[in-house]
């Protein structure tokens, strides 16, 4: 479930698929110089990933190892998902340096499967620099940091234009508030026979969007109490709307359409193929969408989700790059080498970010994405000027979300076994979207006292 300054929080849910990235791995020059070098496996792209962003990579690879000449850099597929990673790590297949969602990073912690990073995030002088939120994020119980927080984003509205255009609706002038949203939904798909609007429901990716529904409603699933426990608040007017609104835009105006088993690849897959008017994710999708599933850029756009009530808000989320904690000292030292050069100086510093933007940009990668600052909002606005000249993404078609998201408050992702009640959650949107006759009170009432069975072990 996907998806970098000012009140940041956790997580997004999603898969770690893994294997060999051909053809982005240098040769090494002869025998002896190659086995006198140190091999570091890093993610790359999901599966399915277009080839310019390969040659991208491939040109960052070989800036890389120019300035590290006794590393080896080795690009492996990577894109993680919540039922399938705990196999991957504890199975030892995961590369070197790869990325998680803010909401595993506290289970991993407690599991001790992360690699600490205390003393190289000092040294780096990055330590002071993170929004003290999101660096809770990475942060033990023992007051170590065991990760760097590299990006960060809200859940927004994804939309259409060319279908609003066909049903009639300005595409400039996107819903603001969820009533609109039924509105658009049912004038999208009474005009063309799309899916006006579509959801998430599967593989903890249901939880996490009815978790986004919630917080925009002014509602909260679940919380934090001072002993470090946790209580579900599942059962809540919100979420109930939440549920609501998915079964009547089903079951009373049939615009929700006909596929109610999607994920976070296959609902992208969907909306680049045309076929979903609107639906809600984070605002770092656009790359994504472009890079690897083939959207036409001229019909994205992009708006604020719609909130409700005193304490509405856009869930937020993000992700942190990290190490698996049996690596040696040798790699760990050239992977903190890479996550800084690839992640973190381009945050920071001009040049890098400049060369960044050039190599994505020489190679058709999307540059200039929505994201939110995991710094500052003054760096983050400030870097904006640095790659003008590359930003290649219609920041035009996102004025909506670009111009009110300041205006919102973002709201945390719940911190405690987040993917196993998303999972739970998951049921419930499915037993809504599948059934006209579902005892949305019922359902909540049971999830709730199940969720809280789990916050409990």
């Amino acid at each position: 479930m996907k998806s970098p300054a000012r009140v940041l929080l956790a997580g997004v849910a999603a898969v770690a698929t893994v294997g060999a990235l051909v053809g982005c791995s240098a040769a090494g020059g002869d025998g002896g110089e190659s086995d006198s070098k140190i091999e570091l496996r890093v993610a790359t792209f999901p599966p399915g990933a277009d080839a310019a962003a390969y040659e991208a990579f491939a040109t960052q690879e070989k800036q890389f190892e120019k300035l590290n000449p006794d590393i080896d850099i080795i690009g492996v597929e990577y894109e993680w998902e919540g039922p399938t990673f705990a196999v991957q790590l504890a199975g030892g297949s995961l590369p070197d340096v790869f990325t998680v969602p803010f909401t595993d990073a506290k289970t991993l912690l407690e599991n001790k499967q992360l690699m600490d990073v205390t003393d190289e995030m000092n040294d780096l002088g990055y330590t002071d620099s993170f929004n003290p939120i999101i660096l809770d994020a990475v942060t033990g119980d023992d007051g170590h940091i065991y990760g760097f927080p590299r990006q960060a984003y809200a859940n927004a509205l994804s939309y259409n234009r060319e279908l609003f255009e066909a049903a009639g609706l300005d595409p400039d002038s996107p819903p603001t508030t969820w009533d609109e949203v039924r509105e658009y939904a049912k004038k999208i798909s009474d005009a063309t026979g799309k899916a006006g609007y579509s959801q998430m429901a599967i593989n903890n990716t249901g939880g996490w969007q009815l978790t986004t529904a919630t917080a925009a409603r002014g509602g909260r699933t679940q919380t934090d109490n001072e002993d470090g426990s946790a209580t579900s608040t599942i059962d809540n007017d919100a979420t109930k709307a939440a549920l609501q609104f998915l079964h009547d835009l089903k079951w009373e105006d049939g615009s929700f359409g006909s596929k109610i088993d999607l994920d976070w690849g296959t609902i992208n897959q969907e909306f680049a193929a045309g076929n979903i008017g609107m639906y809600t994710t984070g605002s770092d999708i656009y790359t994504a969408l472009v890079r690897d599933f083939g959207l036409n850029p001229d019909v994205y756009g992009m708006t604020v989700i719609p909130v409700e009530g005193e304490d509405g808000g856009p869930l937020g989320g993000g992700d942190i790059a990290v190490m698996s904690p049996t690596i040696d000292d040798q790699t760990k030292a050239a992977g903190v080498k890479w996550i800084d050069w690839y992640y973190m100086q381009k945050l920071l510093n001009e040049d890098a970010a400049v060369q960044d933007a050039k190599a994505l940009a020489d190679s058709d990668q999307a540059v200039g994405t929505p994201v939110l600052p995991v710094l500052s909002r003054e760096l983050y606005e400030e870097s904006l000027t640095w790659i003008e000249p590359y930003i290649n993404v219609p920041r035009e078609q996102m004025k909506p979300f670009t111009d009110n998201i300041w205006d919102q408050t973002p709201v945390g992702e719940p911190k405690k076994s987040t993917q196993e009640v998303y999972a739970l959650l998951d049921e419930v949107v499915q037993t809504v979207l599948t059934d006209e006759n579902a005892d949305i009170d019922a359902l909540l009432a049971q999830a709730q006292t199940d969720a809280q069975a789990i916050l409990d072990e």
